[in-house]
């Protein structure tokens, strides 16, 4: 990897208290170290590109004239937090970047003390600075916070939750509204422009709090006139800005300002610091800044893999579950004009590209709002429409509610297509998609299928959305297809049985596949009493599989998923309480999984063919 020559400004950054030694004039140079630094590292180890190119300036002026870690600074998702690293102590680490034992890419506490919360899911930064904003005022301690928010996550409802509990007293949060696609207000024409350079010079609020406490020392009159003089500043912005949302809910309103332009940022940010009060500063950047295949297609180069910096394609693409589901789902839409498809600002990621083209009436993106999209498809199936809702499972949490209240309660015909359940790899703790089944499951009367193949999804869904009765999920990992299940063909049962003996391996979805080669692996060395037990239903367990299975002596159940809750703990007290008196063992997951790649993470926790292979022959002991 090339990182920037040993004399590098870059390089001598071990903590934002050097960042505020160099010349104002450095700091240009030192943004364009971090963007070769950023295309580098994300070209070799994947990750998070266009955001974190569109804040380099916007990070380098944040650290110049705030005090971290005294004052809080948390990045929203934490999906641009690159930059962020590198200024705090992190350069000689950014190589690990979203590998096994490595640095996160996302904010984590336990990595730095410049990380103040855990980031991962979008639009709760607010509400996290807030908190700690009233609990440093709780403790008398005189600090800043600072949430850094983009325009995509002011499209999740938390954010205004926060913004109206926050705008109700004094405080010191400054929200930094990272704008790279649209503006919240209205700009319009020369004047506002003008306008928001003379908003951004300090004179101008030295000369706005002066006028006021003047007014204010004016006998009699004094807080009339000063009272009149905010509702005439405030009609005047108002025609100008066509409202201001922001200042509606007790914030103070500063921009738009250049988002590149570091010397602006800074006197801005300096300004909001003296407010005593809670600030909205609104800077707009560019997305895929310095790269320029990222601002032409900001979108492909959101999350990517590891790519060729010269071409920006991908080192390894091709088919994959979200792809399959995709295709499923159009060509279903193309025969029945019933077929909604329903996300939440994830369309490229969950494979429906196509089908927001092909069908534009019949797809919704609601933005970062998972609740809104549950509920939006209860109203959906309550219309006599088929809502098919694709979501990645550890962003389908913040629905858990809503799929209880307004979908379960009344049994709509609601199809959750659940993408990035299981291991996801190095998106970490946030992300892995591991809790889906055992909350799910908790659900009266939600159906969850899960296919091991493309084969499987497409004849899930298809037959799911023949004629949908009441809530299901179908869930799938991300991905491909494990090669020795291509061609595999979908048995339409709820459950499979492979091989004869008294020993049973039970699994479902892609986890299958190591349960074959595990079989195959014992059987050649002489163990011919595997039975490897295929669960295309994990939800409910039907009858005949209890029946089925308390004929075995002994049962281990491999789940990549949770253990508490999970499928394999069900099914071990069901066994129990129809009288099993075999062996029962279940390996799942426990605890929180860190980012490591998939394969890797397998092994840690023994759901690969291997360890299946050294568990089942070790036996009861």
């Amino acid at each position: 990897m090339v990182l920037p020559l040993n004399d590098s400004i870059l390089k001598s950054i071990k903590s934002p208290d050097d960042l505020k030694k160099l010349d104002k004039n450095k700091l240009y140079d030192l943004c364009s170290e971090i963007r070769e630094c950023l295309l580098e590292t994300v070209s070799n180890n994947g990750g998070h590109l266009a955001s974190n190119l569109g804040v380099v300036e916007l990070t380098v002026a944040i650290h110049s004239v705030f005090d971290s870690p005294s004052d809080s600074i948390i990045f929203d998702v934490g999906h641009q937090c690159y930059t962020h690293k590198l200024l705090t102590g992190r350069y000689d680490e950014f190589s690990t970047l979203r590998k096994e034992n490595g640095i996160s890419g996302f904010m984590r506490p336990s990595e730095s003390e410049y990380d103040p919360v855990i980031t991962g899911h979008s639009s709760s930064s607010i509400s996290a600075a807030y908190g700690i904003c009233k609990g440093n005022a709780l403790q008398s301690k005189q600090s800043n916070v600072v949430a850094i928010v983009g325009d995509g996550a002011m499209t999740g409802g938390m954010v205004y939750e926060a913004l109206n509990n926050a705008g109700r007293d004094k405080n010191n949060l400054i929200v930094i509204l990272n704008d790279n696609k649209m503006s919240i207000s209205r700009n319009v024409g020369a004047l506002a422009r003008q306008l928001s350079l003379i908003r951004t010079k300090p004179s101008y609020h030295r000369f706005k709090h002066n006028v006021e406490s003047v007014a204010l020392r004016i006998p009699i009159v004094g807080s009339k006139l000063r009272s009149g003089l905010l509702r005439s500043k405030n009609r005047i912005k108002s025609a100008i800005y066509n409202t201001n949302i922001f200042e509606g809910l007790g914030f103070n309103y500063m921009g738009p300002v250049d988002g590149h332009d570091i010397k602006q940022l800074i006197d801005i940010m300096k300004i909001a610091k003296q407010e005593n009060r809670p600030v909205i500063i609104h800077a707009l950047t560019i997305k895929g800044k310095g790269y320029e295949l990222a601002e032409l297609s900001p979108r492909d180069f959101h999350g990517v893999g590891s790519f060729d910096l010269e071409t920006g394609f991908p080192e390894n693409s091709g088919i994959n579950f979200s792809a399959i589901f995709g295709e499923t789902l159009s060509d279903l839409a193309s025969k029945d004009e019933k077929i909604c498809a329903v996300t939440a600002a994830m369309s490229s990621g969950t494979g429906l590209t196509d089908f927001e083209i092909n069908y534009k009436n019949r797809f919704f993106d609601v933005g970062i709002a998972e609740q809104h999209a549950v509920t939006f498809c209860a109203g959906l199936a309550k219309s006599g429409l088929k809502p098919v809702l694709a979501v990645y499972s550890s962003f389908l949490q913040r629905g858990y509610d809503q799929i209880i209240h307004d979908v379960a309660i009344e049994g709509l015909p609601v199809t959750l297509c659940v993408d990035r359940s299981g291991f996801v790899g190095e998106d970490g703790e946030t992300h892995q998609g591991l809790f889906d089944v055992s909350f799910l499951s908790s659900i009266p009367g939600v159906k969850i299928f899960a296919p091991s193949n493309y084969d499987e999804l497409e004849n899930m869904l298809s037959e799911r959305l023949k004629n949908p009765v009441g809530i299901a999920a179908i869930r799938y990992p991300r991905g491909s297809e494990p090669d020795i299940l291509k061609g595999f063909c979908y048995s339409n049962n709820d459950f499979d049985c492979f091989g004869e003996g008294s020993t049973a391996i039970v699994s479902y979805g892609t986890t299958f596949a190591d349960a074959l080669i595990a079989k195959k692996h014992l059987s050649e060395n002489g163990n011919n009493d595997i039975v490897v037990v295929k669960l295309n239903v994990i939800n409910p367990l039907s009858d005949e599989l209890i029946n089925t299975l308390k004929g075995f002596k002994s049962i281990y159940f491999f789940e990549e998923g949770i253990k508490n809750g999970g499928v394999a703990q069900r099914l071990g007290s069901t066994l129990i309480e129809h009288g099993f008196k075999g062996f029962y063992k279940s390996i799942a997951v426990e605890g929180f999984v860190a980012q490591a790649t998939v394969s890797s993470l397998k092994k840690k926790y023994y759901l690969d063919s291997n360890a299946m292979i050294k568990i089942v022959s070790e036996g009861e002991n």
